[in-house]
């Protein structure tokens, strides 16, 4: 048995895999060994940081292997030029999400590029469809990072249904072979993992902020406002981003009006915690699934291991099956 599905065969992959577009996390180091491994790593491109972007890809074009590049829409909105930039390095996908792809997905289209979206919802599903998607992410509000409010397990079956022969890759929650196999048995063609990328040592996230999801649990993480607020990222709805439940969100979970009239002291503060490493401040952005990452390790051990896990769970469910 071999994990080749719609999605393999459409992106050129080894294994099913793909590792999220986390902002400032993933890098063109994490891209890249995700990549080699056999899966597509995708840099994020974040909220339009030019001078990381372009940084992040010359390290993964050093690398001398292909990624992907995500870009949240309406951040990309104020600097559509670094569509443009990235285009120009010829990335095997553009991933986008939360927001309108339309005025996208025609320059992606003429520069050859898979178009890979992300929707929280059937109905976004096929907007996205309509407007150019060529790979649906169909992602679960179990995933870290910001998403919407059905859960994987549901959508992931809805989306398949209504997108025609458009691959689907589910996430959300999937942290293990478990979770591939389970995304397969669902109708998808592979998985969008990150969480299960966080605390890899090609991460940039910060060393403590990687400890610190090691003994985590996804009964402590929560969803929220208050760590774009503090940040100054202004979400549109209905969108909320999901982290580890810590101090900084319990002070202000239940008063972010205060926390806006105290903003530029606070965000000093903030700011500080996140360059020492100060996780009772500064957020970790991981999800549902983190109860499943134990330990340090590379990201090709970890695309490998999912991939292993799946096909072994795939194998034993076909044996037992009764007919």
């Amino acid at each position: 048995m071999t994990l080749r599905t719609a999605l393999s065969q459409c992106l050129g992959l080894t294994v099913p895999i793909l590792s999220a577009p986390m902002a400032g996390v993933a890098g063109g180091a994490l891209a890249a060994a995700v990549s080699r491994a056999g899966g597509l790593g995708l840099i994020g491109g974040g909220y339009g940081d030019r001078e990381w972007l372009s940084r992040e890809l010359d390290i993964a074009a050093d690398a001398g292997v292909g990624v992907g590049v995500g870009f949240i829409s309406w951040a990309l909105a104020r600097d559509p030029d670094l569509l443009t930039m990235a285009l120009e390095r010829r990335p095997r996908a553009v991933f986008l999400a939360f927001g309108d792809i339309g005025p996208y997905a025609s320059r992606i289209a003429n520069a050859g590029v898979p178009r890979i979206v992300q929707v929280q919802t059937v109905a976004g599903a096929k907007i996205a469809v309509s407007s150019g998607a060529q790979i649906i992410v169909a992602q679960g509000t179990e995933a870290g990072g910001h998403g919407g409010e059905r859960a994987t397990m549901a959508l992931v079956p809805a989306v398949v249904d209504v997108v025609g022969d458009i691959p689907v890759i589910a996430a959300g929650g999937i942290g293990d072979g478990r979770g591939l196999a389970a995304a397969l048995m669902l109708g998808a063609a592979g998985v969008l993992c990150g969480t299960a990328f966080y605390a890899c040592r090609e991460s940039l996230a910060h060393p403590k902020a990687k400890d610190a999801a090691l003994g985590a649990s996804g009964d402590r993480t929560v969803r929220g406002r208050v760590f774009d607020i503090i940040r100054g990222h202004d979400w549109p709805e209905p969108w909320m981003v999901r982290t580890l439940e810590n101090g900084f969100y319990r002070r202000w979970a239940t008063d972010p009006e205060m926390l806006e009239r105290d903003i530029a002291r606070q965000r000093q503060i903030y700011l500080a915690a996140q360059v020492r490493g100060d996780i009772d401040t500064a957020a970790v952005i991981v999800g549902e699934a983190i109860d499943l990452v134990h330990e340090v390790e590379s990201a090709a051990t970890v695309v490998v291991r999912i991939a292993s896990e799946a096909e072994k769970r795939l194998r034993m469910s076909h044996t037992d099956a009764e007919w």
